[in-house]
């Protein structure tokens, strides 16, 4: 039974990661090309918008990277260990990277807004730096929560 959720979350893992690709492929340089029309004047535009984008891109799929790992350590019965901490802890640094990546690119996403009736980029891009704030935080405490049951694993293998 364990196996089969595992598997089926690690489809999950898969699956979450063939849209954004997607959208990597399709939709991102559709939004460079529109920021680079949206302002002719500044000739970065376009650039700085593809390169605040795909460098989250990054971090993201190094988390569902880790993930994997972290159901693959569930899988061969060493999820109370210490590759499920540093697993997590990577999961969490991905989610601060993303959501500082799209923050520092807010100003970005602004000007865009204002060539667009309905603002639009605005609220994805708190939206995704909202997602990324509670990926992290939620990541950190089942690191360490891990990091006490592995405390209190080994103190019981001590008495015993």
């Amino acid at each position: 039974m364990k196996q089969i959720t595992t598997l089926f979350l690690k489809f999950a893992v898969i699956f979450l990661g063939v849209p954004i690709l997607a959208l990597c492929i399709f939709l991102v340089p559709k939004i460079g090309n529109f920021a680079g029309e949206v302002y002719l004047n500044i000739a970065y535009m376009k650039s700085l918008v593809l390169i605040d984008m795909y460098a989250a891109a990054i971090p993201f799929y190094f988390a569902l990277y880790q993930a994997f790992k972290l159901l693959s350590y569930i899988d061969k019965n060493q999820a109370f260990s210490e590759l499920s901490v540093k697993a997590l802890q990577s999961i969490k640094y991905c989610a601060i990277t993303i959501s500082t990546l799209y923050l520092l690119g807010m100003p970005l996403y602004y000007l865009m807004a204002e060539g667009v009736d309905p603002p639009s980029f605005i609220p994805i891009g708190w939206i995704i730096i909202f997602s990324s704030i509670v990926i992290a935080v939620f990541a950190a405490v089942l690191q360490r929560l891990l990091q006490e049951a592995i405390h209190i694993k080994s103190e019981n293998e001590l008495t015993i």
